[in-house]
């Protein structure tokens, strides 16, 4: 045999082993998970990303007045400084998320979960609680005692009472 005819066969052995380990590499998980989508910035008003999973996607100064984000899974999700005003968050898993200086003026955030929350300078004027899990959910004092002025109900997923996740007299 001549040199010419034996480089094919190694160069289609190395093919398929390769070809083999990457099929097993990606199969068992090992490849590099798919990152976050990143909206930062984005105008998104009046979109709808309802019922889907976002986790650990980031909106970062996004403008998402008047959306619709409800029954998402926005856990571990950055709305660091965005506008959620009037946004629909309703039964939304909020959870380890990170809304500081986020403004939800007027968003509903009925039946919502945010356990774990990042919300220390968020505004909540006028937003609509009830059935929210605050649970561990760091707030400022002044935002702590708007929400109990109207806190009530009881949340579906978590059965915990809204007025005691958020601590209310």
């Amino acid at each position: 045999m001549t040199r010419q005819q034996r480089l094919p066969i190694p160069a289609l052995l190395f093919s398929i082993i390769l070809g083999l380990v990457a099929g097993v590499w990606i199969l068992t998980g090992i490849a590099t998970p798919a990152l976050a989508v990143d909206y930062n910035k984005e105008y998104l008003v009046n979109a709808d990303f309802s019922g889907r999973v976002l986790t650990d996607a980031s909106f970062t100064k996004a403008n998402m007045r008047n959306s619709n984000l409800s029954y998402a899974d926005l856990q571990g999700v950055s709305f660091f400084g965005a506008n959620l005003e009037s946004a629909n968050l309703e039964g939304a898993n909020l959870t380890n998320a990170t809304l500081d200086t986020a403004r939800l003026t007027r968003a509903n955030l009925k039946n919502a979960v945010l356990e774990g929350a990042f919300a220390f300078n968020a505004k909540f004027e006028g937003a609509i609680i009830e059935g929210a899990d605050f649970t561990d959910v760091l707030l400022r004092d002044d935002q702590q005692d708007k929400l109990c002025a109207v806190a009530s109900g009881t949340n579906p997923i978590t059965g915990r009472d809204t007025r005691e996740t958020l601590f209310c007299p």
